[in-house]
C-alpha cells in the first residue's frame, strides 16, 4: 500500500472512531422506541419485539393510553434496579388488562440498562410493571422477560431516588415517571 493511501485510510478510521456510537448506528425505529421522561430528562428505550412481542405490545398499548404517566418508582435498589409501572405505588398493582405469558430468553443478558418485566413468583404474571437495571444481574438471566434496552439517558435513571433497606422501598415522595410515550407518537 502506498504511504499516502495508508495515511488517508488511517485518518478516515480515526475520524470514525471519534464519532459517538449513536452517530455510527442506524436510527432506531420510532415504532419500537420509547421515550421515558423523568424529572431529570429523557430516557430512550429500544423495544425488543423480536425477543418479547407480547410484552412489547402491552407496554406500547399502555404508553399510548398514558397509563405510565405520573406513576412512581416504588422499588429502587442501589446497584441493582429501579422498578415502576404500578399506579398504586405498592408493588401489587397493575393495568387491569390481565397477565402476559413469560417470554424468557437465554440469548440476551440482564446488563446495565436492560429493561425487564416485573412479575410475582408465577412466571406468567407480568402486567404493567417493569424494571431498569443499574448493573448486570446474571441471576435474572432466563428467569425474567427482557423487553427493552436503554440506548440514551441512562444518567437520568441513575439519579432516581434510592429506597431503604434490602427491599428498596422508596420513601415518600418517590420519584415518578413524568411521561412515557412511543417515539412514533411524539411530535417534538
Amino acid at each position: 500500500m502506498h504511504r499516502r493511501t495508508l495515511l488517508a485510510t488511517a485518518a478516515s478510521l480515526a475520524v470514525l472512531a471519534a464519532l459517538p456510537a449513536f452517530a455510527q448506528a442506524p436510527a432506531p425505529d420510532p415504532e419500537n422506541t420509547l421515550f421515558l421522561d423523568l424529572k431529570g430528562g429523557r430516557v430512550v428505550i429500544q423495544l425488543l419485539p423480536d425477543l418479547a412481542p407480547k410484552h412489547v405490545a402491552r407496554v406500547k398499548a399502555l404508553a399510548r393510553k398514558g397509563f405510565y404517566d405520573n406513576t412512581p418508582f416504588h422499588r429502587v435498589m442501589e446497584g441493582f434496579m429501579a422498578q415502576g409501572g404500578d399506579p398504586t405505588g405498592t408493588g401489587t398493582g397493575g393495568s387491569g388488562t390481565g397477565n402476559v405469558p413469560a417470554e424468557f430468553t437465554r440469548s440476551r443478558r440482564f446488563l446495565r440498562g436492560t429493561v425487564g418485566a416485573a412479575r410475582s413468583s408465577d412466571p406468567n404474571s407480568a402486567d404493567s410493571q417493569f424494571f431498569i437495571m443499574f448493573a448486570p444481574a446474571p441471576s435474572l438471566d432466563g428467569q425474567y422477560t427482557i423487553w427493552g434496552q436503554v440506548i440514551a439517558g441512562m444518567e437520568h435513571v441513575d439519579r432516581i431516588k434510592r429506597g431503604q433497606g434490602q427491599s428498596g422501598q422508596v420513601p415518600n415522595p418517590p420519584d415518578r415517571i413524568v411521561r412515557m410515550r412511543v417515539a412514533a407518537d411524539v411530535k417534538n
